[in-house]
């Protein structure tokens, strides 16, 4: 990097081609977002908490025929009626339950019973609705918000560099009735750090021209630069891993009863 006096300056060559460097640069890291964000694709879901579900054994046989009764959530960020689908995905994927429906019944089940009996649809005879050997208790609870908390700054010739580090924590319990008998039966929990970090670096002028100041120099050429990032994973996400780890557990306990 070339320096100069307080004099007027004529840009050399060599100062020339560092500005030119410069652009590049940033005109390389925009294309190289740019591209990146056109490049991403959707993929089946390969997190750890799915893959565990994956490694579930399955068994021969009929698989155990559950329902969900009740699912609620004490955390305002988790909609319900979403959750309540992960966990169906999550027990079918398990490939140990059949999970009989019985919220939408008015909605197509016997809408389509209907048109069967009619004669509009082709189908076999309708017969009685699979009746669930047990049913499942779902809470989604707040463990902890703001479990852990830390920040850092480090100013060195008027740039800042700063980070931070904060997680939170998700849980989820699990009931499961017997329906012949009423009794719980068994119970399983599972919670979930959701953590989340920012950096920032600001003031990179403010340190170049600290450094050339001690020269008794001035930069050439003005440079700055800022930069601010952050990463969190969603509420959603970890929500599932809770409820993938959960019905993984259910059903190496009870998918060969």
């Amino acid at each position: 990097m070339l320096w100069h006096t307080a004099e007027p300056a004529v840009q050399t060559p060599r100062q020339a081609l560092f500005a030119l460097n410069i652009g590049l640069a940033v005109l390389l890291c925009l294309c190289l977002g740019t591209s990146a964000l056109a490049q991403t694709n959707a993929r089946v879901d390969d997190s750890a908490s799915s893959k565990e579900l994956a490694r579930v054994k399955r068994q021969p046989g009929q698989k155990t025929v559950v329902a969900i009764y009740e699912f609620r959530s004490s955390v305002p960020d988790v909609q319900v009626a979403a959750a309540q689908e992960m966990f169906v995905t999550a027990l079918i994927k398990s490939g140990a339950f059949a999970v009989a429906e019985r919220q939408r019944l008015n909605e197509g089940l016997m809408r389509e019973r209907q048109l069967q009996a009619g004669g509009v649809a082709a189908g076999p005879a309708a017969g009685q609705v699979a009746a669930a050997r047990y049913v499942f208790e779902v809470v989604v609870s707040e463990a902890n918000r703001g479990a852990k908390e830390n920040a850092q700054n480090l100013t060195v010739g008027g740039m800042t560099i700063g980070g931070g580090k904060t997680a939170d924590a998700i849980g989820i319990d699990v009931r499961i009735v017997d329906v012949q008998t009423g009794l719980v039966v068994d119970a399983v929990n599972s919670i979930k750090t959701i953590e989340a970090s920012t950096t920032t670096v600001t003031g990179v002028g403010n340190l170049l021209n600290a450094l050339s100041a001690r020269k008794g120099k001035t930069l050439s050429i003005g440079v700055d630069a800022d930069s601010r990032s952050s990463s969190k994973e969603g509420v959603e996400r970890a929500l599932r891993a809770c409820i993938e780890v959960a019905v993984a557990e259910l059903a190496r306990r009870m998918g060969t009863d």
